[in-house]
């Protein structure tokens, strides 16, 4: 009866600590985005090409075999007729998608888009529903020889994912330091981990290289520190989006990702560990990954976890009761995850600044230089 009274009283701190002064009023509640993309039903309705893979459905295996079978005249029509589809159909061919994307984020109308469209931006994925979800490919994902992901927690859609804000923080912020870290010139015209064959040198980074990473804004995000931000629910909602994601960039040949999970973004890795196939999957600023340990995963990936001495996350009770908390906290001996250095990291957001240990180290993983 002691220690059922003991984990409540921890709970109650968890929904203090996570609900912040304001309590659950300091978050809005949000509706998770989820199933098929907009426009499925007519392109279920679309016979011009024979049956078209059903995206609530079809694997991306099965997406990417229908997409090979096709001539360039038929690919190029699916995409002007169906471009939110192809734009958002896993296991169809990249550039496809780059170009279906721009078709869409033009077609929305929409000035808080705009940018998306950009000749420069490399959008894999386009979902204007709610607050708009986003995927965007920093390098040349269909020639990488390594492909991170970074998966954001809170405060994040396709609105915000590039939004100004403190240097390499944010999803577009992380991707773009940690494809930099990942291709520093050196002096003789090579980069860390790979050459410049094939690409050149601008602003101090490789314009293609060895390694691609996607800012992945794909599931819909707590807003604030409410109650979203405490229980599961949107990490439950998001984690199969990640799932089908990374079999997405198995289908069309890219290697096993790198999952970097930061913060809430730690819970919907957590969840969707055992379902992907990535290499690599590090926790940073992580609440909790709604596991014991890095076993309960049940994934083959090594499992990396860091935290910042300045990092509020610290203060967060590491409990789950009636749905609220996220577990043992990632850092600990007992959760048995490999430690990422992060002695030097400022704050929540600071994981990705240029200079720091952990910087240098998700660079490495990224590489897949660390044995």
């Amino acid at each position: 009866m002691r220690r059922f009274g003991r984990t409540l009283v921890t709970a109650a701190l968890a929904v203090t600590v996570v609900g912040g002064t304001a309590g659950w009023a300091s978050g809005e509640s949000q509706s998770a985005v989820t199933g098929p993309p907009p426009g499925t039903a007519a392109w279920r309705a679309d016979t011009a090409y024979g049956p078209l893979p059903d995206p609530a459905t079809a694997t991306p295996h099965e997406v990417a075999r229908f997409f090979a079978g096709l001539d360039d005249a038929a690919r190029t029509a699916l995409v002007r007729t169906h471009p939110l589809v192809v734009g958002n159909l896993d296991g169809a061919p990249v550039h496809l998608r780059y170009e279906a994307n721009r078709l869409a984020v033009v077609a929305t109308g929409e000035a808080r888009y705009a940018s998306l469209a950009a000749p420069d931006r490399r959008i894999l994925a386009f979902d204007p529903r709610g607050r708009g979800q986003v995927a965007e490919v920093f390098g040349d994902l269909e020639h990488a020889a390594h492909v991170s992901v970074i998966v954001p927690g809170s405060d994040n859609d396709a609105t915000s994912h590039d939004a100004r804000r403190a240097p390499h923080t944010g999803p577009a912020g992380m991707a773009r330091a940690l494809r930099t870290a990942t291709e520093t010139p050196l002096a003789d015209g090579s980069v860390a981990g790979g050459s410049v064959a094939g690409g050149s040198v601008a602003g101090g980074s490789v314009v293609a290289g060895p390694v691609a990473v996607i800012a992945w804004t794909g599931y819909t995000t707590p807003v604030g520190v409410g109650l979203d931000a405490a229980d599961g629910r949107l990490a439950a909602a998001g984690a199969p989006r990640l799932a089908r994601f990374t079999a997405g960039l198995d289908a069309v040949g890219a290697p096993d990702p790198v999952l970097f999970c930061h913060s809430y973004g730690s819970v919907v890795c957590g969840l969707a560990a055992r379902h992907t196939d990535a290499a690599d999957i590090v926790a940073l600023g992580s609440p909790g990954m709604r596991a014991d340990t890095a076993d309960d995963l049940r994934t083959g990936a090594r499992v990396w976890a860091g935290r910042g001495p300045s990092d509020w996350i610290a203060d967060v009770p590491n409990v789950s009761f009636a749905g609220i908390g996220h577990g043992a906290d990632p850092i600990s001996a007992a959760f048995g995850a490999r430690r990422v250095p992060a002695a030097d990291v400022r704050g929540h957001a600071g994981y990705f600044t240029p200079g720091t240990q952990s910087l240098a180290a998700f660079a490495a993983i990224a590489k897949g230089e660390v044995r």
